[in-house]
């Protein structure tokens, strides 16, 4: 689940930390995000990819152009530019999660000896 948090996306921002002003602008993007998002996909596979965001604990410290969800078309977009296809989109923004939590509840009845 790729989290928001610009520290977690860009070396540049973990040096900042929350001091972004006028002098030290917010160096994270939708693009940082996209890009973190190949990368894990080239690590992980798509199939090991979803959308964390962590919007409620991550105060101030969000990526410029995804500062809540409203903005999520953007990163779509985005992603679709680069190549990903529907099918990859809807894994990355619900299937892959649905998926992990319906094997978590199924192996919680099997160990339940449901």
């Amino acid at each position: 689940m790729i989290n928001f948090y610009t520290a977690f996306l860009d070396s540049m921002a973990m040096q900042l930390g929350g001091k972004f002003d006028s002098t030290h602008p917010n160096p994270t993007n939708i693009e940082t995000v996209a890009n973190h998002i190949d990368n894990v996909v080239k690590i992980a596979g798509i199939d090991h990819v979803g959308i964390g965001s962590d919007y409620d604990g991550v105060t101030g410290s969000l990526p410029v152009g995804l500062e809540d969800v409203s903005k999520y078309p953007d990163l779509i977009y985005a992603l679709l530019k680069r190549g990903y296809s529907e099918a990859d989109i809807e894994k990355i923004c619900y299937k892959n999660a649905f998926r992990v939590w319906n094997k978590v509840i199924e192996v919680s009845k099997q160990l339940q000896g449901q």
